[in-house]
């Protein structure tokens, strides 16, 4: 394979930060009704908890996943994601959800058209900023079957997501030159405001487009809860991840060096924006320790941290699931 026919195939996941594992247990499966999909802990730091919720197959490009620190909220700001979309099918789903969120205390919005597409924005208890859009119905759908959410209406997956970056120029540089990103377009999110600029990657539709919002005038965020950590991006197999650590590589990208996360191989490098990005593999996936039907079920641990499993788990709040 030569190196200029890789291809980012979308969104692999996006990892934010919760002060209240338990919470965040309920709310994104019992209100978004997602599967936990993967009970484990941050590989970096076995005190959290790493929770991972996707489609009822635990599908690559569906996982919203969350580590678990006691910290201060996010100090909004620049050089960091601002905004996390989340598919559905249609603005029909758009308009369920709404009377959904409104009927259980959620914090929304109005459905509006931006960019083209039909969202409803709204947040989770600690401040998230997540959206929905209608994806027109270009993904395959993955109902969980024991959802509380009705299978035509559920969450199919993650796009677009929105970073803002104080200048885009260098930004753009790595997204086009390094990631093989295409810009498509432009749009304000609201009227007068600050430019978006959309790159899409390797795929039709709203799961493979990053969107970029510029505000100089912003001081850095500060990390923390109702924050997100990094995004991860989609690459399909082992040849290209060899070929993408070779490529980072060859580009003069500081990178984290190949690493072994048992469900899937990452990539991390940082974006000119300050931005923490990371390139993944769609396999070997989740059902790799546990059969598809009992995942989340129990505290997974991947062979090298299984020895510690007593100690791990002495270190852990007991979260249900």
């Amino acid at each position: 394979m030569k190196d200029n026919a890789l291809v980012l195939t979308g969104f692999h996941h996006l990892t934010a930060v919760t002060a209240d594992a338990a919470g965040n247990l309920g709310f994104y499966t019992k209100v978004l009704g997602m599967r936990l999909v993967k009970k484990t802990v941050n590989q970096d730091d076995v005190s959290a908890y790493h929770l991972f919720y996707a489609d009822g197959k635990a599908s690559p490009g569906t996982d919203i996943t969350f580590f678990d620190w006691p910290a201060m909220p996010e100090k909004r700001g620049t050089r960091s994601v601002v905004q996390t979309g989340l598919r559905v099918a249609s603005q029909d789903s758009l308009k369920w959800w709404k009377a959904r969120f409104g009927e259980m205390g959620v914090r929304h919005e109005e459905v509006v058209l931006r960019d083209g597409r039909w969202v409803l924005d709204f947040a989770d208890p600690e401040g998230q900023r997540l959206f929905l859009v209608e994806d027109g119905g270009l993904s395959v759908a993955h109902p969980w079957e024991l959802s509380p959410v009705p299978a035509p209406h559920q969450i199919r997956g993650l796009g677009p997501i929105r970073i803002s970056v104080p200048e885009v120029k260098r930004t753009e540089k790595v997204l086009t030159d390094v990631m093989g990103m295409v810009p498509v377009r432009t749009y304000a999110v609201a009227r007068g405001g600050p430019d978006v600029h959309v790159y899409r990657m390797g795929a039709e539709g709203p799961s493979a487009e990053l969107h970029v919002v510029v505000e100089p005038q912003l001081a850095p965020a500060r990390p923390g809860a109702g924050g997100v950590h990094h995004v991860a991006f989609r690459m399909p197999d082992d040849e290209q991840y060899e070929l993408w650590a070779e490529r980072l590589v060859r580009m003069g990208m500081p990178t984290s060096g190949p690493v072994d996360r048992y469900y899937f191989r990452s990539l991390y490098f940082r974006e000119p924006g300050g931005v923490l990005f990371e390139i993944a593999t769609d396999g070997p996936g989740f059902a790799t320790d546990e059969p598809m039907d009992a995942l989340g079920l129990r505290l997974a641990l991947p062979p090298f941290l299984e020895p510690r499993r007593r100690e791990i788990e002495a270190g852990l709040k007991p979260i249900g699931a």
